[in-house]
């Protein structure tokens, strides 16, 4: 059974002994599931319980710190819908117990007045704490650290850093990495659990610890740190202020998410579509279609050149009527070139593997592979074109296929480049748009190749 249908399976479990006010089955079920997959599940029952009645009625046998973790694996609108249906008081219980990045992920999906009533219910402390993770810029390294983390005072000994280690640890996000602060809170240094742990008792943390520590700051882009995360395979990344003052860290499973987030709005843009709030399968009809009109109106008006090239060759069309055949084949094979060698820049610039300076370089690179991918297409494409019209025909097609597919090539690997050159994201050099282009030269080269060599 696959993992959606014993997802199902639950549900419906869940449902009928929720119906039937069988509280023990009720609780047996929700403890056989994972925080992620009971919020599933939650998600699910949400979508066929219009005033979320049976949710509720769900969550009052999860465990407090359940429901939290539970609410934390919830997107969106699936959070908003269970906390309007809360009061103040047990929503501010839940928040109490949820790590501090998704505490604030979800205070910052709040109605304004909702996040003021909450505030004044909380202690001061965790009041300012909350207000500062809130504060940091969207898609910044302090929009997406946590602040539970093991920070230990230099000048401990490492018994005594063990005992701070018990005292933090329950509330931390992660154990495996301590950080080392000095009296003004900067980070000095770094240490693993596993050194601690074998370290005499009395040796001092400060000559074990790391110095040369991998950090980021606070206004680091998400994208930057999630890369960081990933080339050092770091477990955390300490995040420092303009002083350098430990304010939290990343953990490798924020940053992976960052990834799939980025990767998953680069493929969006690759294919001329807004960015989504929410999934596919949530966001609003309304919305898919907003995100969705804008380029393709724009393309049509673009594919109008096409059109306009094929008026101006009429008098070619109407002599080698065989020329048409080959059309679709030509400008569809420059635009499938064009959008591989895009795809190639964009995920190289989006991964750091290629920038401007290696623009030149790649240029030779695609030269050469796009002239023998070229090559190897027209030889493909030329008997068939002796069988409809002859052996000028041919050379004619193979002629076009060698310079469509190298002129697609290289325009796809140019584009982003020029993009991010102007401060555009480069994914913005989408398959549509580098297809269109080439609709549009392809037409041109093809019938001006055909005009000087067929005479007509």
């Amino acid at each position: 059974m696959s993992l959606t249908e014993n997802l199902d399976t639950y549900r419906a479990s869940l449902c009928q002994a929720l119906v039937e006010e069988d509280d023990e089955r009720i609780e047996a079920l929700l403890s056989e599931l994972r925080s992620a997959d009971i919020a599933s599940v939650f998600e699910a029952v949400l979508e066929e319980d219009d005033d979320s009645s049976r949710t509720l009625g769900l969550m009052r046998h999860l465990p407090l710190e359940r429901r939290a973790s539970m609410l934390g694996h919830l997107p969106g609108d699936a959070q908003l819908v269970i906390a309007e249906a809360m009061s103040d008081e047990r929503l501010l219980l839940i928040l109490e117990e949820m790590g501090s990045d998704e505490r604030v992920d979800f205070f910052n999906r709040l109605d304004e007045d909702r996040r003021q009533g909450l505030l004044r219910r909380m202690a001061r402390r965790e009041r300012e704490a909350l207000k500062r993770l809130a504060s940091y810029e969207e898609g910044t390294a302090g929009a997406i650290m946590t602040a539970d983390y093991v920070a230990i005072p230099s000048g401990m000994t490492v018994s005594q850093a063990m005992m701070r280690v018990r005292q933090t640890a329950p509330d931390a996000e992660t154990v495996y990495q301590l950080y080392i602060i000095d009296a003004r809170g900067r980070l000095a240094g770094t240490l693993s659990l596993r050194q601690l742990m074998v370290a005499p008792p009395g040796a001092a943390i400060d000559e074990l610890m790391i110095r040369d520590v991998i950090h980021t700051s606070v206004e680091e882009a998400q994208e930057e740190v999630a890369r960081i995360v990933a080339r050092y395979d770091l477990l955390a990344l300490p995040v420092v202020d303009e002083e350098a003052r430990l304010v939290g860290i990343v953990t490798h499973d924020d940053a992976m998410d960052v990834v799939e987030s980025e990767a998953t709005e680069d493929i969006h843009k690759g294919m001329s579509i807004g960015a989504l709030e929410d999934g596919v399968s949530r966001v609003p009809l309304w919305s898919l279609y907003r995100k969705r009109v804008t380029w393709l109106v724009l393309l049509v008006f673009a594919n109008l050149f096409s059109g306009a090239g094929i008026a101006y060759f009429e008098e070619t069309i109407a002599a080698q009527v065989a020329l048409v055949f080959f059309l679709p084949l030509l400008i569809g094979s420059g635009g499938n070139a064009g959008a591989q060698a895009a795809t190639l820049m964009v995920r190289g610039m989006a991964t750091g593997d290629v920038g401007i300076k290696d623009w030149s370089k790649l240029l030779g690179r695609e030269l050469l592979v796009a002239g023998s991918l070229g090559l190897t297409m027209a030889l493909a494409v030329a008997p068939i074109g002796i069988m409809r019209g002859g052996e000028l025909l041919a050379m004619v097609v193979a002629m076009s296929m060698v310079t469509i597919v190298l002129f697609g090539s290289l325009l796809g690997m140019c584009l982003p480049f020029l993009l991010d050159r102007l401060g555009w994201d480069p994914a913005t050099a989408s398959a549509p748009l580098v297809t269109t282009l080439i609709d549009a030269s392809g037409v041109l080269v093809y019938f001006g190749i055909a005009t000087v060599i067929l005479g007509t």
